[in-house]
Parts: C-alpha cells; structure tokens; sequence
C-alpha cells in the first residue's frame, strides 16, 4: 500500500487550467502505475488518465485528450495531471491512485487511494 495526499484543485472558469498533484509515500513510487479519476455527484467514479512507473506510456479517456496531460516526477514522489481548456463538464472531485500493473484504466486495477480534490469549473 502506499499514501496519496492531492491537492490542486479549486474554482475555474470555463477556458481556465488547473494543476493536480498527488504526493505519494514510500520508496517504490516508481514501481507503481499512477492514475488520475473523477467522480461527479451521482455518477461513478471514472478513468481520466494513467501513467507507467518510469513514465514512458501514458493514457487517456477521451473526454480529455489534447486537453489533460499526466506526468510524474519519480525523484519527488509525485504526479501530476495538467488540466487546460476546461470545461463544465470536467466538474468533479479528482483521485489519485496507484497500480501494481504495467497500466490499467479501470478502478480494479488499482489498490491505493487517495481522499480526493474538488474541481469546480463554472461556465
């Protein structure tokens, strides 16, 4: 298991960007997938976007490709989700968590949660 603590997050408008962090415990950050998912109020709790151990292969849900860029920082135990041009839509409380697998893109994939970040984008 390991520790994920978010942060980041807040009120944009519509066009506006954001940056998450989620800051992880323990010394084997880099063996661990890292994964971004946003859970409106009365929907399920959804993939946005994975990233490998060693940051070579990344992935993304459609609704925010070319728009969201996820990215780690192995020596500062730490990842990222970059969020530009966003939307209404993109409303959500967005969690952090870690996978023992190559990449997954589903919640069973993943074993480590974090308590998660507000993002409210007004229009």
């Amino acid at each position: 298991q390991v520790q994920l603590v978010e942060s980041g997050g807040g009120l944009v408008q519509a066009g506006g960007s954001l940056r998450l962090s989620c800051a992880a415990s323990g010394r084997t950050f880099s063996s661990y997938a890292m994964g971004w998912f946003r859970q409106a109020p009365g929907k399920e709790r959804e993939f946005v976007a994975v990233i490998s151990g060693s940051g070579g292969r990344t992935g993304y849900a459609d609704p925010v490709k070319g728009r969201f860029t996820i990215s780690r920082d192995n020596a500062k135990n730490t990842v990222y989700l970059q969020m530009n041009s966003l939307k209404p839509e993109d409303t959500a409380v967005y969690y952090c968590a870690a996978s023992s697998l190559v990449l997954a893109n589903i919640k069973q994939g993943f074993h480590s949660w974090g308590q998660g970040t507000q993002v409210t984008v007004s229009s």
